[in-house]
């Protein structure tokens, strides 16, 4: 057999690559994120940034900072006496450091209880992580458990299984039979009625737990469970033929059951939600107003302008300050960009949707982010990050501004109506039903088409669904 021959060589070629400036990226960054993460963000550059510093609420506006001439760098201006200061406050923290130390002096027992105290501290333990605890615990082989690994990569944060078994023991490259095996040895773990396909098999998997399968409650999560979401325990009752007080004892029993066994391992932050726009109605015109109250006013530190045009200072020192000075530049420029685009985003927003804050949700008109791209002058991504996560109070309610974006469904005239319109109408049709004849979702969207609005049976049901509203069979009362 004859040996290959192996060799290095170079070869030069030429590709055209688009690359985001870093600077061009951090203008990106700073658009998407929400008031509080920007806030958190400023705050953390100022204690990274020396050269920044928080302007007091009654000092000179932000935007006379920016234009703040950074061109006179190299001036000859003295700072000995800045320097002195600075100098001073070291020495007496130094001085301070050393007299707490000599007050609480070093020992390792003391060592040994604050390194004690540290590793005491417990960390929140994922969903997954506890799963997968339990797996390397069970008796399975290493090839069941690589399959384990791959069931368990599959749930969810509240407890169920994403993929269906087929799409799992394709990806396993193992049959059915034995897949189901191994899903049933984690449907056995702790919390009680992970890994369930749905609702109902979560609850019958506790129920199991419990030692109540096959008793009535079981029937009624398996068979009956949106009656029993809808309270319809008359008619429960009638279809197992049972007594009502039968139904209502294990309707007792399926509600100390959790429908999300792995919310209890959520690691989730509570989300904190803060306008970043506010309209209000002032003199007859809906006026949009930013809501940077919450974020800190910055500016270039004078201290360190004067320090860089100091000819005696050292070089190093200047272009360490220079390059501080750039980047706290471009950091309040951003701001100031990030909330214009936002503002002018709001602005036309309010614009196109004045009907929506003279009347309501009912006339909420379609719109799209192209169409404010186009208004605003900027591309349909930079809407999109503009909107990303941003909310808007209005006097109808605080509304994230994605709302106010929706397709439209064509009119019978040839016009569009937003589909949070129809969604609307929907409602107001099941509101003003007779509640012993409720109506179908055929005669709903028979209403709808005398209403100008044609939409499919099977549309009426997915928007119904939306509004979490039953069928008009369980809407039904008997009289």
């Amino acid at each position: 057999m004859a040996e290959q021959s192996q060799k290095l060589s170079l070869e030069q070629t030429q590709q055209m690559q688009m690359i985001l400036a870093p600077q061009l990226r951090q203008s990106l960054e700073m658009l998407q994120l929400p008031i509080l993460d920007l806030r958190t963000v400023i705050q953390q550059e100022m204690e990274r940034n020396p050269t920044l510093e928080e302007v007091p609420m009654d000092s000179e506006s932000l935007l006379e900072e920016l234009h703040t001439d950074l061109g006179e760098d190299n001036k000859e201006l003295s700072f000995d006496k800045e320097f002195e200061v600075l100098a001073q406050l070291d020495d007496e923290w130094r001085e301070y450091f050393f007299q707490e130390m000599e007050s609480r002096p070093y020992s390792e027992e003391a060592e040994e209880k604050r390194r004690f105290f540290m590793d005491s501290i417990p960390e929140r333990e994922s969903l997954q992580e506890h799963l997968l605890r339990q797996l390397k615990l069970s008796e399975l082989s290493q090839s069941d458990q690589e399959i384990g690994e791959l069931i368990i990569g599959n749930i969810n944060d509240d407890g169920y299984l994403t993929a269906s078994v087929e799409e799992l023991a394709e990806s396993a490259k193992c049959d059915l039979e034995h897949l189901n095996a191994i899903l049933a040895v984690i449907r056995d773990f702790h919390p009680t009625g992970v890994c369930a396909f749905d609702l109902s098999d979560c609850l019958i998997i506790q129920l199991e737990r419990l030692g109540k399968g096959g008793t009535l409650a079981e029937q009624i999560v398996r068979y009956h469970l949106e009656l029993l979401g809808a309270k319809k325990y008359d008619e429960i009752a009638k279809l197992l033929g049972v007594d009502v007080s039968e139904v209502i004892d294990a309707a007792k029993i399926i509600s100390t059951l959790d429908p999300k066994p792995g919310r209890a391992f959520s690691s989730e932050a509570p989300a904190y939600i803060l306008p970043e726009v506010i309209v209000e109605k002032i003199d007859g015109r809906w006026t949009v107003i930013l809501n940077d109250d919450y974020l800190p006013r910055v500016r270039i530190s004078e201290f360190y302008r004067r320090m860089l045009r100091d000819s005696n200072a050292e070089e190093e020192v200047k272009k360490y300050i220079r390059e501080r000075i750039r980047s706290a530049t471009f950091l309040v420029k951003s701001i100031e960009q990030r909330q214009n685009t936002i503002y002018r985003t709001a602005s036309k927003i309010v614009a196109f949707q004045t009907d929506f804050f003279e009347h309501g949700p009912s006339h909420l008109k379609p719109l799209t982010m192209a169409q404010i791209a186009e208004a605003v002058g900027v591309h349909e991504t930079t809407i999109s990050r503009a909107v990303s996560g941003k909310y808007m109070a209005t006097p109808r309610g605080i509304f994230e501004m994605k709302y106010f974006f929706s397709p439209g469904i064509k009119t019978l005239n040839g016009n569009r109506v937003s589909n949070k319109t129809v969604l609307g109408m929907i409602e107001n049709l099941i509101a003003n039903e007779d509640p012993f004849h409720p109506l179908s979702d055929q005669e709903i969207a028979a209403r709808l088409r005398e209403q100008g609005v044609d939409v499919a049976r099977r549309t009426v049901a997915k928007y119904r669904v939306l509004l979490h509203i039953p069928s008009s069979h369980l809407r039904y009362k008997s009289k």
